[in-house]
């Protein structure tokens, strides 16, 4: 039970990734706050994983601020924030890419994690804690034929973001790392694994010989979150992709 006694909030909570890192955080005796903006979805997940949920758009300040204070309301403290929540464009050339679709993408995968960091912060400076950013392996390095360049900037700046916070806040004993995944299987990336053919042709991408599941980024997660585990460990940028960034 490597978090017991902690309260997690995991934006983009409902699904995926987000909700494999909640069933993980509570399995080891957490207590988890999940936000989405899709209401019924949010109480399905809540209620199958014994989650409190908070509906909220991470792309309106004013609605994370809500976040926050519903959770300081239920749990009287926060000592985890994984800044999860984003979305994956349509793939298109950048000449293609209309100025409402660059900024939707930015709007949640960057701006979302910086309201939730900075209305986070106060919270976590009273006894030290962890902010855990989930970015990708696209924000580590450009790939050939893969036109999300919105997407792409969006998780470089957060693999940035995190050396910044972690070096800004290791003075009040907050520790800030990162995970890069490769491609998760996932319903945000179901285009690239709709069918037998694509699915082998992933698999080859990856050295290790198969694309990622979400236990995969769930267990890198719990890691971070653990004093027991990473107490020393901040600033890191750890790439959960089977090799792939390597190439």
């Amino acid at each position: 039970m490597k978090l017991s006694g902690k309260v997690a909030l995991i934006t983009g909570g409902s699904r995926g990734i987000g909700k494999a890192i909640a069933k993980e955080f509570i399995a080891n005796g957490g207590s988890v706050v999940i936000s989405g903006k899709d209401n019924d979805r949010l109480k399905e997940t809540a209620s199958e994983i014994d989650a409190y949920p908070v509906l909220a758009d991470i792309r309106k300040e004013v609605e994370v601020k809500n976040l926050i204070n519903k959770t300081i309301e239920k749990f009287g403290k926060l000592d985890i924030l994984v800044n999860n929540a984003g979305i994956f464009p349509k793939i298109k050339p950048l000449h293609e890419i209309s100025d409402l679709e660059w900024k939707d993408v930015f709007d949640v995968n960057l701006h979302g994690s910086f309201y939730s960091t900075k209305h986070a912060i106060p919270y976590l400076q009273k006894n030290g804690g962890v902010i855990i950013n989930i970015a990708s392996s696209a924000g580590m390095k450009a790939y050939e034929n893969f036109s999300a360049d919105a997407y792409s900037a969006s998780k470089a700046a957060l693999v940035l973001l995190t050396k910044c916070w972690a070096l800004e806040y290791a003075k009040n004993k907050i520790r800030v790392n990162c995970i890069c995944p490769g491609v998760v299987e996932t319903d945000m990336t179901s285009e690239f694994l709709a069918t037998p053919a694509t699915r082998e042709m992933m698999n080859f991408a990856y050295p290790i010989g198969r694309y990622g599941t979400v236990n995969d980024v769930s267990k890198a997660a719990l890691y971070f979150a653990s004093d027991e585990d990473s107490a020393w460990v901040t600033g890191a940028v750890l790439p959960i992709d089977g090799g792939e960034s390597l190439k």
